[in-house]
Parts: C-alpha cells; structure tokens; sequence
C-alpha cells in the first residue's frame, strides 16, 4: 500500500525529506511526514526581530492577502484541499458529508469584511497598526501598541475550520506560528500553507506560517522547543490528558493561552408549550445543537433542562418533545449531521440499559447507532451525562429554570436558550455558576469570530500589548521631586 504523504512546512519552504511513517487517530490512515526531530532547529523563528518583515504590511495588505487565499481555496478548484479532504474522510471523527460539507465553507471565512469585524470586535485596528495615544489624568502621554508573538499553535482536529482560524488570527496580529497538526485532521492546515506557498512564496504572511506533525507526548522533542527563546505563546486547544500534559513546559516568558475541554447545555423555557409550532420550532433549533458535527464540539447540547413539568402531564409533554426532537434531527441536512461515523459502544451499552429501565427513563431511538434522545422522567441528568456523544442527548424535566443552575460550572461552555424572551432572566445569571457563552437555541455551532471564546479574549491574548509612557516635569509630577521628610 502507497501511504500519503504530509509534507512539513517551515516558513515557505515545502519539506518532503527523512520521511517517517505515522497513523492519523482511529486507525484507519497511516501517512509519511517528516521526522520532526530533523528540524527542531528550523522550526523555531529564533531571533524575535525576524518578525519586522510583518510591520511593512499595512492591515489591508493583510486584508488582501487574505481575500486573495480566500479565492484559491475553492474546494472544486484546489488539489491540496480535495487530496486532504478525502484523506480527512479515514482520520475525521466525522462523516464524509460532513467533512466535505467544512472543506466547501472555508473560503466564506476569509471575507474582507467578517476580518475586520473580527479584528476591531477583539483587539481594535487601530492597536494593530500604531501608537494609540491618550493621556491620563496626572498629565503623562501614554501610547500602547499590540505587537505579534512567536506562537505554537496546538490545534483540535474536530472541526476542519480550526486550523483556518488559528492561520486568519495569526495573519490579523502579525505573529510567527508554528501549527501542530492535530491526529484526526492532519492535512487541513498543511493544504492551506501549501495553497500559501504557491500563491505568494516570499510574502510576509506565508514566511511566518510553519505546519508539522510530530506525535503528542514526544518529551525530548517537546522539551526543545517549548521554550522561551524559541516561542512567547502556546494556544493550546484539546482534552483534559493533552492540556496536563502542556502544562508541564509553562515557566517565566513562556505563556499558555488554553482552550481547553468544555461541555455545553441547552434550557427550553415554559412557553415552548403554548403551541405546537412552538415545540417544533424548538424542537428543529435543538436537533441542531445537539447534532452538529455529530455532537464533535464543546459546543453541542448534552443535558437539556426541559421547563415542562415534572408531573404527570409535564413529563407527556416531555416525551412528545423529546420524539420531535428526535424525528429533527434525523432530518437535518447532511453537512451538519449524519448516522455517526463508529457509535460509542460503551455508551451505546449504557443507553440500551436505560430501555429497561422505563420507568425513570423513556429512550427515543439509538437501536441503528443514529443518536438516540434520553428523556428523563425525574429531574435528574442520566449518571453517564459527560460521557453523551454521537447525538445522544438527554432531556430533563424541570419545574422552575433555576434548578438546572448547580449544573452549570466552570466546564459549561455554551447555553443555547429557547425561546428568546427567557433570555434576559438568564444572561446576568448563568455567568455567575461558570456559564460562558449564551445563544439562540439552534446557533451553538454557529461560533463567531468577534466573540470571546471560552470566557477570555484569546486575540487580546496572543498579542503582546506595549506601552509608552511620555513625561516630564512640566506636565507630570516628577518623583525626584518629591519633598524629603524631615
């Protein structure tokens, strides 16, 4: 068998040497790669003054480069994303549709406009491209800047946009990145740097773009070049064992920026049951929170709190929900949401125990491995909650809105709200228990470039943000002036 080969790249330079062979997760892909042990000395940018090339750039030279990306990265029109898209069918925790359904949107997310909304929402151009002065009331000219860092970048691979994201925000701050790809999507950001190279090999933006794999874990690798004189920043996305793992290289100049494992919920609010259009209404914008991507993100629904009741009538109300929240999800569109790729079989177990357990428990599909809809028929979330994946969801009845608060901790992501008028008694408070980030019920996936993401400003954080400070004795009091004590 031929195995595909993933090249490194390093600063525009397209490496295909000292191939060693290695396997995408789930097992069903090995690939050649570059020993990255080979060139623990080129990756590394080195001497930070090697990012001035950036500052020749205004921010609509960037703007351009990037729309210019944005045109070569047509799915139909370039081989580097149709040879990863169809490698990323064997390495992707998601289906083909899906996958291929990513691949197609990656071009809309380099549209001049959603840029710099993006970069004015969570940094301000203004700071990207000079000195903002002002000054302060003791009469001291203050300027502050945000500056680029020498970032590594470790990326999730389960979403194929993950990887565009990290290269736009990189390009936005003027930074050096080193991308480590992750297992379950090696070629992603791999073809975009390629795409990179052969448009505008010598560019600025393309010399400060490097992509390889090495296997996570590599302690003597890792141990090199997670350092302070090779990088400033880690942004580190992935689960609670890699985010231990990291951590063990953070010291003094050395910052890790985490965005690490989350679970999110949703709350349907009483008047869901006013009507029929209603429910279903609710029931298509649920479906599509909890099957997004298959349930692959921190962002999907797991444990819904249903204000239906939890009485006799309540818990009817309930079990029809939960059947029309099934029927919904089985009839999304097959970009967002398939059959699973491999159902869990642990959690298939668990679910299929529930079945006879019908008393406490009514278990809406899951036979085929679909994705199943678990409605509770106490107030209380099944005992294997964190473990819901492959849409399999798990409603809970409630009789008032605030029962479902001791859910909500430092590990809740996003809270999808239906129907919009309950927001308002929720948005001061969910924050309080760890929520951190509220929508509209139906839009979980629907992240937004301008946003927060995981309750920090990560663009503000992967800037290096420098002040001036401008004073003399005539306009600020000058401290060797000060009167001596006697």
């Amino acid at each position: 068998m031929t195995h595909p080969i993933a090249p490194m790249i390093i600063r525009g330079q397209v490496i295909t040497d000292n191939l060693i062979e290695v396997g995408g997760r789930g097992g069903d892909l090995s690939f050649l790669t570059p020993d990255a042990n080979k060139y623990i000395d080129q990756l590394p940018l080195g001497n930070p003054a090697k990012l001035a090339d950036l500052y020749s750039l205004s921010f609509e030279d960037i703007l351009d480069y990037a729309v210019a990306l944005g045109e070569r990265l047509a799915l139909d029109k370039n081989r580097y994303l149709q040879e990863a898209c169809e490698l990323s069918y064997l390495t992707a925790p998601t289906t083909p549709s899906i996958v291929k359904g990513s691949y197609m949107g990656l071009q809309h997310l380099l549209s001049r406009e959603l840029i710099r909304e993006m970069a004015e929402s969570t940094v301000g151009i203004n700071y990207l491209e000079g000195w903002v002065p002002q000054t302060l009331l003791d009469g001291t000219q203050l300027e502050v800047r945000c500056f680029g860092a020498r970032t590594l970048h470790i990326v999730a691979g389960n979403a194929v946009s993950l990887s565009l994201w990290t290269i736009i925000r990189n390009m936005v701050l003027r930074s050096d990145a080193i991308i480590k790809a992750p297992s379950n999507d090696p070629f992603t950001a791999l073809a975009i740097a390629r795409t990179m190279v052969d448009m505008a090999p010598d560019h600025p933006l393309t010399k400060h773009l490097s992509v390889a794999y090495w296997k996570g874990g590599d302690e003597a690798f890792e141990q090199r070049l997670y350092q302070p004189q090779n990088l400033e920043k880690i942004v580190a996305w992935g689960g609670f064992a890699s985010m231990k793992h990291v951590t063990r290289y953070i010291q003094p100049g050395l910052e890790l920026i985490s965005l690490d494992p989350k679970r999110s919920a949703s709350i349907i609010g009483k008047d869901t049951f006013d009507s029929e259009a209603n429910m279903r209404e609710a029931a298509v914008r649920l479906a599509a929170d909890i099957g997004a991507i298959n349930q692959k993100g921190c962002v999907c629904a797991r444990v819904v709190y249903v204000q239906s009741g939890t009485d006799e009538q309540g818990l009817e109300r309930l079990n029809v929900f939960g059947q029309y929240v099934y029927e919904a999800m089985l009839g999304l569109p097959n970009t967002l949401s398939t059959t699973p790729k491999r159902y869990d079989q642990g959690l298939k177990a668990h679910v299929d125990a529930l079945r006879l357990d019908d008393e406490w428990y009514k278990v809406i599909g899951g036979k085929a491995g679909e994705g199943a809809i678990i409605c509770s028929q106490l107030p209380e979330p099944v005992s294997f909650a964190a473990s819901l994946d492959d849409r399999t969801a798990n409603l809970v009845p409630v009789d008032d809105l605030s029962e479902m608060m001791n859910a909500v901790d430092a590990y809740t992501q996003t809270v999808g709200v239906y129907p919009e008028s309950i927001k308002d008694q929720l948005k001061d408070v969910l924050p309080l228990y760890g929520a951190q980030r509220i929508v509209s019920l139906g839009y979980a996936a629907a992240m937004k470039f301008a946003a927060p993401q995981d309750s920090i400003e990560p663009m503000r954080r992967m800037g290096k943000w420098i002040s001036n400070q401008i004073a003399a004795p005539e306009t600020s009091a000058a401290p060797w002036l000060r009167p001596s004590i006697s």
